[in-house]
């Protein structure tokens, strides 16, 4: 009986080590793999090792081998130091450990920003510009496609990495580079929730918010109180576990007491500022909504609507007043085949329109919308308004067409806008101390 007894435990002291004998080889072979990454870094890469070493990543044992290694098939994987690895680290990879925060990253906006390469953004680069400033500027921040090169070192074209472009287009698939936020490779949650982890690309003519920000009492709360924020805190509540201010990620990502952290961007967004007239996005008032329960944790349910009625006139007299006229003269014009040269941006009205809605236009309404009364005003509604009646409507005089200058003409008499360029200025400053000018744009403020 000893015997069988004896057998057995032999028989399943060998099946227990045959189960576990996988893991125990390729555990101890990733960590001879991790361990020969650290050392030889350590050494070659000193700066690279030390934001690693100090990270969250290092303190659970989260290691080179674990974000980088590749698997067989994978189009930029190669073999290193007698491991199969990756240079580029994806959002899919990242969502092995972060699958929440992945999906909602590829379901946002800034996943989509790498279709620039797309847009007239990049068809002006690469045509008044030329291809390395398409790569190094337009590319840096919204993220260029990754070509595969077998004869580079870690077969990536040099053309297209380094990038770490917020919508960058990843061989396997993925959309985007969480250390465009995340930067590598400290991977720092404190780092991601500050104002200037978003103003490598948000700033400019064409989108400062980063300017905005700074001018607002939103920015000037923050740097006034930078040391009081709590960054660090591994729960980041606004109102729970700071108060003094917002930055970028509490208004657009953070969590408030009834709403959860979210990596979409644009949950919180009830218009598109970007494009030449602004819209409501789907579902806007459910997403105003989202942001407004971040202003209510500060500010009054009175406050918070009273910006918005402000803002949503700032926007509609934008489109109304500027934008859609300017559109029907681009129109028109290109309708009636007006301009002298074939390329799009190779007449001068082109570049004036350009500026007016991408520059100037963005500037007013990302103002308004951040509390930048400077950018709303100055930056932002008097250029658009100098350069649309002393450098649009001139530049369309110019063609000398019958319909476009009876459309101008009708524009100026008959909108109530536009007609003060042929007013008095006596019978203007009357208007304006009456209040009948005023109620020119009172429709504005209607925004159903």
């Amino acid at each position: 009986m000893r015997g069988i007894l004896k057998n057995l435990y032999i028989i399943m002291g060998v099946m227990l080590i045959l189960v576990a004998l996988p893991v125990l080889v390729f555990g101890d072979t990733d960590a001879q793999i991790a361990g020969k990454c650290m050392t030889c870094h350590k050494e070659k890469s000193l700066g690279l090792y030390q934001q690693w070493f100090m990270s969250q990543h290092a303190m659970h044992k989260v290691t080179c081998i674990d974000c980088h290694g590749a698997k067989k098939g994978d189009k930029d994987g190669f073999m290193h130091e007698g491991a199969l690895i990756a240079t580029l680290v994806t959002p899919k990879d990242c969502g092995t450990c972060h699958e929440k925060e992945a999906k909602e990253v590829q379901n946002s906006y800034h996943a989509t920003a790498g279709e620039i390469l797309d847009s007239k953004d990049a068809y002006l680069a690469h045509v008044a510009g030329g291809e390395p400033v398409a790569i190094t500027g337009c590319e840096s921040c919204h993220g260029g496609k990754i070509q595969i090169d077998k004869n580079s070192p870690n077969m990536l074209s040099k053309k297209s990495w380094p990038n770490s472009g917020i919508g960058r287009l990843n061989p396997d698939g993925s959309k985007g580079s969480c250390n465009a936020c995340h930067t590598r490779h400290s991977f720092s949650i404190a780092q991601a929730r500050k104002p200037e982890a978003c103003s490598k690309c948000h700033l400019g003519p064409d989108h400062p918010q980063k300017e905005i920000y700074e001018e607002s009492k939103h920015g000037n709360a923050y740097y006034t109180h930078e040391h009081e924020m709590n960054m660090d805190s591994d729960k980041w509540v606004v109102g729970v576990d700071y108060f003094e201010a917002p930055t970028c990620a509490t208004c657009h990502m953070s969590a408030t007491s009834s709403t959860p952290v979210t990596h979409d961007v644009g949950k919180r967004l009830s218009w598109t500022l970007r494009p030449p007239v602004s819209k409501h996005k789907d579902n806007w008032q459910e997403k105003r909504n989202n942001m407004k329960t971040v202003c209510i944790t500060c500010h009054s349910q009175t406050f918070a609507d009273g910006h918005y009625y402000q803002f949503d006139a700032l926007v509609n007299l934008y489109n109304d007043k500027f934008a859609k006229p300017a559109g029907e003269i681009m129109k028109i014009v290109k309708a009636r085949k007006l301009m002298e040269n074939p390329a799009a941006f190779s007449n001068e009205i082109e570049w004036v329109y350009w500026e007016l809605w991408h520059h100037e236009g963005r500037r007013a309404r990302h103002g308004a919308a951040m509390m930048g009364p400077d950018y709303t005003w100055w930056h932002g509604i008097y250029d658009v308004a100098h350069n649309f009646y002393f450098k649009m409507l001139p530049e369309a005089r110019k063609f000398n067409d019958p319909e476009l200058n009876a459309y101008l003409d009708k524009l100026i008499k008959e909108d109530p806008m536009h007609e003060w360029l042929a007013t008095p200025t006596g019978d203007i400053k009357e208007k304006i101390r009456s209040g009948e000018m005023q109620k020119v744009y009172e429709k504005l403020y209607n925004n159903k």
